[in-house]
């Protein structure tokens, strides 16, 4: 099976944009990484309309067939390649921090809501979804879904592994002084379960926030194939379904798991 070439998008950086230049600026990324033979682009924790939102959260959610969703499949079908991207969405009477996950033909493979949520402003504006593993089959790999925060607790990562992800999409608003998330944790995430993680950030400030930038993907071996810088960035790298085979081979930690003793832990 060939490698499977994703693009991870680390922008926009700055005051939050309008939906319509979160989109423009999509639009560019997807043609660049096409042009480099992504067949998969990620963004950012609630890229659509961009993080630092405050009270307007609920005026700028949206269904998960909303005209952002309808954006992104157009972008996708002209560039040829899936896009999972963050955004708010509405779901009835309640508002999830959402990832969505778009074929390249424009129909929606999938749709995760943030189980874990962060801080005061995600907890006060967001409800937590209750379904951990959401994944889709695109490229001959098994996608899963996660965000941010919920890649830090080491259940959530393993539930994916133990489910058969192969490839962990995890867009994120990380801030700082947590660097050690994506210089450390990411890679260790990887290592441990014995699968590629992809980890897009938001960069620089944003209302009352600072983001990390740093966006990085994580192979099964536990080393970083592609790295972002601190400010908006576009990185790619392949992910390697022989890689993995080779890697799970000689990591044995999900097979020699002794469930029957970790009972206390849930």
């Amino acid at each position: 099976m060939l490698p499977v070439r994703t693009a991870l998008y680390q922008g926009p950086s700055g005051v939050p944009r309008s939906i319509p230049e979160n989109l423009a600026a999509l639009d560019s990324a997807a043609r660049t990484a096409a042009a480099g033979g992504a067949r998969l682009l990620l963004t950012p924790e609630l890229w659509l309309t961009g993080y630092a939102l405050g009270d307007r959260v609920p005026d700028a959610a949206e269904p998960a067939d909303g005209p952002g969703a309808r954006a992104v499949a157009a972008i996708a079908a002209e560039h040829g390649l899936a896009i999972a991207y963050g955004y708010p969405e509405r779901a009835g009477d309640v508002i999830h921090n959402s990832v969505q996950l778009i074929a390249p033909d424009g129909t929606r493979l999938a749709n995760y809501r943030k189980t874990h949520l962060f801080g005061d402003f995600e907890t006060k504006h967001f409800t937590p979804g209750d379904t951990l593993v959401v994944q889709a089959d695109y490229a001959g790999l098994r996608l899963g879904l996660l965000i941010c925060y919920d890649v830090e607790f080491p259940e959530a990562v393993r539930a994916h592994a133990l489910a058969g992800t192969e490839l962990l999409l995890a867009p994120t608003a990380l801030m700082r002084p947590y660097e050690i998330v994506p210089n450390t944790i990411i890679p260790a995430r990887a290592w441990e379960n014995q699968l590629y993680l992809a980890y897009a950030n938001r960069s620089g400030p944003e209302g009352g926030f600072h983001f990390a930038g740093l966006s990085c993907l994580a192979a099964p071996d536990g080393t970083v194939r592609a790295r972002a810088g601190l400010g908006e960035d576009l990185v790619l790298a392949d992910v390697d379904p022989g890689l993995l085979a080779a890697s799970r081979a000689e990591n044995t930690y999900l097979g020699d798991r002794r469930p029957e003793l970790y009972g206390p832990l849930a």
